[in-house]
Parts: C-alpha cells; structure tokens; sequence
C-alpha cells in the first residue's frame, strides 16, 4: 500500500466525525474508530447491524421511509437542515442532537450510503441560547419602544403644566418688571429642561432600533422653506444671515428623520456662530447629492472633530457658558446612520465649519410633482376653543393661559364629555385636544366621529407629547388640522389657531 493510501485509510478511520457505510439495505458495511467515541460502540460490532441501531425507537419508523426516498433520489444533503430535533442513540441507551450528512456512492456494482455523523449537542446548546437571547433582546427591544412612548407622553406632561402656566403668568405680570424678569429667568429654565428632555428622548429613541425609516418622496424645496421659516427669527436674533438654497430635486426620504438631521446641523450652527453667516446648500456630483451647512462660526480644533459626534460634548469655547447639552450632533450621527447618508465635518478655528450631508443618487426622484400640504379650508374667527384634555392639571393650566390669551375655553376631560358638547357646536369653533385620551379613543379618533356628528370639517390642532411617532401613524394629511408637540409652544400655539381661522385675539386687540 502507498503512502497516501495508507495515510487516506488513517485519516477515514480517525475522522472527526463518525463514518458509517449503509447498504441498500439499511446494513451497516463500514464504521470507522470514531463510531466508538461518539456512540460507544466496536466498529467491528456494528457490521451488519441494521441503521437503526443507531437511532431511537421514536425515530426507526421515519427512518425506514426516508431512506427508500433517499435511494430513489440519492444526493449529498444534510439532515440536520431538515430535521429540527434529530437525535441519535448510544450504545448505553443515552441520546444526544446529532448532525448528519449524507453521500450517495457506488462500489462494486451496488450502491451505498456514506453517512458522516457527529455529536451536535454543544452546537444545539449555542443555537438554543441565541434563539433564548433573540427573544430576550426582542422583548427589550420592545419594553423600551414602550417605555419611550409612555415616557414621551408622561414626561412632557408636567412640562405642558408649567410652560402654560409660566405664558399665562407673564401676561398677567405685564407692567411689574420685578416679575417679568423672575418670569423670563423661569422660561429659560424651561426652555433647557426641554431641550434636555427632548434630546435624551430622541437620542434613546434613535439607538434602541425602534424606529425604522419610512420612505416617501419628498421635494426638497419643501423640506428647506420649513426650515427656513423655523430658523430665520433664531438667525435675526443672533444677529447672523441665513441662507437657504431652493433646490429642485425630490428625494425617496423619511421626511420626519431628513428634517431631524437638517435641524440639528442649522441650530448647531446658528449656536456656534456669532456674526457672519449660516448657509444650506444643496449640490450635485456624480454620485451623491451632498447637503452643506457652513457657517462663519468658530470652529472646530483638529483633535476634536472625532469626538463632536458623542453624547454631551460639547467644543470648547474659552470659558464661555455651556449652549445646550451636548445631544444635537450625537442625534445626526443616529439618524445618518438609520437613513445612509455619510456625514462628513471640515472645520477651520476662527473661520468656521462645513458639515457635509452626502445623498446617494439612487435616492433622488426625477419629474415628480410636489407634494402639497394638506389645504386649509376658510374659517370664521373661532368664537370658542373646545378643549379636550384628560390629565387635569395640563387642561387647567391650558384653559387658563387661553383664557388670559383672550379665548373662549369649552373643556371636556374625555372623549365621551366632547362628544356630548356636539349640540352646543357651530361653525368656527376648533377643537384642541390632546392625541392620547386614556383607552377610548385618539384625538384622531374623536375628530373625525365630530365631524361626522356635525356634518362639518371642524378645524383642528392636535398636541402630542410623541409627535414623531404620531406622524408616523398619520399617513395622509388630514384636512384642517394641524399637529404640535407636547410642551407646546404658546407662540406656535396661538398662530395654529391663527392659521386655522382669524384669531379672535388680534380682532379684539388684546394681542395674542
């Protein structure tokens, strides 16, 4: 015998797995040293056993018609792919998960079954716990989706209460200094324990993988004149010029996380820019559609730029006070990287910095007619505000800063309460109320059973501690109504109202 046929025939006997010739028969022809091991039995023992010897009793009726099948179609396979709970048997009667794979050969005339076979329980074990930690971080997955809505809802309540309360006090103060300026301290404070709020919310929302992407197409154009009305006041506060490109192109986008990413890189750049200019502008190349924000800021050192992406860091600005909290960017990072578009940063201290959004081309949509806003039918000035609110004390401190604002207030604390205020309506009458009303029903819900009722589009304005995730679920506009995040803005509040109809305020000259 040669070399190699001698060092084949070791390498056959003393494979890692054990090998077993079986006849057309079910007779078992071959065994090699290895059977030993893994089953306990002499290979010598084993010739001319049935197959079945190897296999427990549950499995020998199965066996016999899966191998004829085998034989009338005979190919390389691996059982274990098939069979979820194949199992083998010992020589001392004990079982163990075995993987098994077959190959069909012939040898002097006659055919044959090679069958390789080894102890698969380490392996079920591995597969066994990854199908346990699956499950695990799929239901923690989903407890924080829902700790993320509740909290959304929950934390932003208290936040409504004293953002409504702190507006209804400054006009009631008006003409005492001592009291405007403790008041104007007090909304500061609240504008940051929102800012807070809002960015921890977002940035645990973004990471836990609850939120995925929904594409539509969007005009461009449109995303950018949002944007622009939104920072333009911030811009002409500061002292600063905002430019905003007007460009063509319609993207297949989430339109909500494009925005999130847009407005982040702005207001980043409107804080860290004291005079000069921030500008967004949109260019193409061969291959991306690259969004810039640049602004005249100043700037970002060169061992820094790796780090801006981080929770709470924030540039250092020579002993200045700290502008936010540091979530803004750490927020682009996460949407970049849930929407796949590549953020890059160039900065130079003293002159300023680009932030580069680059746009895969495959997402641009071509001869596309814009998408129009949702029309805003004409009203009569609103003679009253039906307020539906169930959390008593947001309903209290918004009926009184509306009340102070110059309104006429309807509260209902329930769905049930609105509805039964249906006789009462008339044209010119909006409903504010809030999205989550307890187990009866949505805001959208109660909306649209009034108008039914009243057989007119009553307008409406719908507050929402989880607004991104409430014009997820919203997929078409709806007529008349406007959608605002909890804790509202009074500013943007009373010009929803405006927007839905002739305020009653400016009419009566008390200012809104």
């Amino acid at each position: 015998m040669s070399d190699v046929a001698a060092l084949s025939q070791q390498l056959l006997h003393f494979s890692p797995d054990a090998l077993v010739a079986v006849d057309a028969r079910g007779l078992i022809r071959f065994a090699n040293e290895t059977v030993r091991v893994v089953f306990g039995h002499s290979p010598d023992g084993l010739i001319g056993q049935p197959l079945d010897v190897l296999l427990p009793e549950r499995f020998r009726a199965r066996h016999a018609t899966l191998l004829a099948e085998f034989h009338r179609s005979p190919h390389s396979r691996e059982m274990g792919s098939r069979v979820a709970d194949l199992y083998a048997r010992r020589a001392d009667g004990s079982e163990f998960p075995a993987g098994i794979r077959l190959a069909p050969f012939e040898w002097q005339g006659e055919q044959y079954v090679a069958a390789a076979i080894r102890d698969a329980t380490e392996r079920r074990a591995i597969r066994d716990a990854l199908v346990v930690a699956r499950a695990e971080a799929e239901r923690a997955n989903s407890a924080k989706s829902r700790f993320l809505a509740t909290a959304s809802h929950d934390l932003r309540q208290p936040m409504q209460t004293i953002r409504l309360l702190n507006a209804a006090m400054r006009r009631l103060a008006s003409g005492c200094p001592d009291i405007e300026d403790l008041l104007q301290r007090e909304e500061l404070a609240i504008e940051a324990a929102t800012r807070l709020l809002d960015g921890l919310l977002d940035v645990s929302r973004l990471e836990s993988g609850a939120i995925q992407p929904q594409l539509d197409d969007v005009p461009l154009a449109s995303v950018f004149a949002d944007l622009r009305r939104e920072f333009d006041s911030v811009a002409t506060a500061r002292g600063l010029r905002l430019e905003v490109a007007e460009p063509g192109a319609m993207l297949a986008t989430d339109r909500l996380l494009f925005t999130q990413l847009l407005q982040n890189l702005i207001g980043n750049a409107l804080k860290y820019t004291e005079r000069g200019v921030v500008r967004v502008t949109a260019r193409l190349d061969p291959e991306y559609l690259e969004i810039g924000v640049e602004d005249t800021g100043i700037g970002i050192p060169a061992d820094k730029l790796e780090r801006i992406f981080d929770e709470y860091y924030q540039v250092d600005r020579a002993g200045a006070p700290r502008l936010g909290v540091g979530l803004g960017l750490a927020i682009v990072r996460e949407v970049s990287r849930i929407l796949g578009y590549p953020v890059t940063v160039r900065s130079t201290v003293g002159e300023g910095t680009r932030v580069a959004v680059r746009i895969p081309r495959q997402a641009l949509r071509s001869d596309h007619p814009n998408a129009a806003a949702a029309p805003i039918a004409g009203f009569a000035a609103p003679g009253r505000l039906v307020l539906v609110e169930d959390n008593a004390s947001v309903r209290a401190a918004t009926e009184l800063y509306l009340t102070v604002a110059g309104y006429s207030v309807m509260c209902a604390a329930s769905p049930g309460e609105a509805l039964a205020l249906a006789p009462q309506l008339r044209a010119g009458d909006l409903l504010l109320a809030d999205y989550r009303l307890g187990t009866e029903m949505t805001g959208i819900d109660l909306l649209r059973r009034l108008r039914e009722m009243l057989g007119w589009e009553m307008p409406a304005i719908l507050l929402s501690g989880d607004l991104d995730s409430l014009l997820r679920v919203v997929k078409a506009p709806i007529p008349s109504c406007r959608f605002l995040g909890k804790p509202v803005d009074t500013g943007a509040l009373t010009a929803a109202i405006a927007e839905l109809g002739e305020s009653p305020v400016a009419a009566n000259g008390t200012g809104g």
